[in-house]
């Protein structure tokens, strides 16, 4: 089955083609970073603008890549909840224009289920059951996979996103957003251990997070001595995504053991950070655990993702029709 994949919940206008929700054959992603920088966040209506700008683009060159038309695909999945509801609707349109047009049946595919099956892409992906963590720049939240299409909320974030942290804590260093990749480039020069920031929810027998308490901590340390520049702010980034990396895996480790699971996936857009990466697979290890890490570029939001979503969800026999909508808060 040919499952062409439409994904525009938030910032990314991305499409692709995949094979029997395992082999990719084309993945497109326009980002709209360039767009929301000056804003230092994402701006709703700009972002639903530009999908509509971008979005025929991306699709005709997702399939110009894989040199197929809409003639060789089988089922389109579209990314209807959860994301702004702007930017859902155009994907969620889209999708049933192309369907109208060409009798192609769609199916809507949840957006954290799409993250949550990115791993399926890997040779060796894991089988359910497993314990994924769903870290991006609005969602942390931690699912046990009991099947495909069966999914429990373990724990989640109380406030900020892991994301929201690193965006926020950017901001007041006077870096560039999306605050990721520069914090943890500059983290990776400094010193872990030179500020210790606070580390919320430590308790052992809950499996949430907080990070709004750690953004303030880098708030009230900078108004106390500054804006750090050099050395400096490389040991500020580095303690500040320690405390990031530290709260996650741990807690991440721990609910696996608890729930006797043996497997475990980090996805979203913070998957992609370094010491997120390096700390998780180091106390995995330690404790006898298989993690499974996509690579960067399906870390992201994109097309292919959700058409593996799709595809299973197809074969769980979940079908679309044209009375389907975004949903913009679509809890798994």
């Amino acid at each position: 089955m040919l499952v062409l994949g439409i994904e525009t919940s938030c910032d990314e206008t991305a499409a692709a083609l995949v094979e029997d929700g395992r082999r990719v054959l084309s993945d497109v992603v326009s980002t709209q970073v360039d767009i929301h920088r000056r804003w230092g966040g994402v701006v709703p209506e700009l972002a639903s603008r530009n999908h509509v700008v971008q979005v025929m683009p991306v699709l005709h060159e997702a399939l110009t890549r894989a040199n197929k038309t809409l003639d060789d695909v089988d089922l389109i999945a579209v990314t209807s909840g959860p994301g702004l509801i702007g930017a859902l609707l155009v994907g969620v349109q889209v999708a049933k224009s192309l369907s109208l047009a060409t009798g192609k049946p769609f199916v809507g595919a949840n957006h954290l289920e799409g993250h949550l099956l990115a791993i399926r892409l890997l040779e060796d992906a894991p089988e359910p059951p497993f314990l994924g963590l769903v870290v991006s720049g609005g969602h942390t939240s931690l699912y046990e996979v009991r099947d495909y299409g069966s999914y429990r909320l373990v724990g989640s974030t109380r406030d900020d996103a892991a994301g929201e942290a690193y965006d926020k804590t950017a901001r007041i260093l006077g870096l560039p957003y999306p605050g990721g990749l520069p914090i943890d480039q500059l983290a990776q020069k400094g010193n872990p251990e030179a500020i210790r920031f606070p580390r919320a929810l430590p308790g052992a027998d809950n499996f949430d997070w907080s990070f709004s308490g750690l953004k303030t901590a880098v708030a009230q340390h900078v108004r106390k001595h500054g804006v750090p520049e050099g050395q400096t702010l490389a040991d500020l980034c580095a303690s500040f995504q320690e405390a990031v990396a530290d709260a996650l895996s741990k807690k991440f480790v721990a609910a696996a053991r608890r729930l006797g699971l043996k497997n475990l996936v980090v996805c979203g857009g913070v998957a992609a950070n370094s010491r997120l990466r390096s700390l998780s697979l180091e106390r995995a290890k330690e404790r006898h655990l298989n993690l499974y890490l996509p690579p960067v570029r399906l870390c992201t939001d994109n097309g292919a993702m959700i058409a593996v979503a799709g595809y299973e969800a197809w074969r769980r026999g979940l079908r679309g029709d044209f009375n389907l909508s975004a949903d913009p808060a679509w809890r798994m």
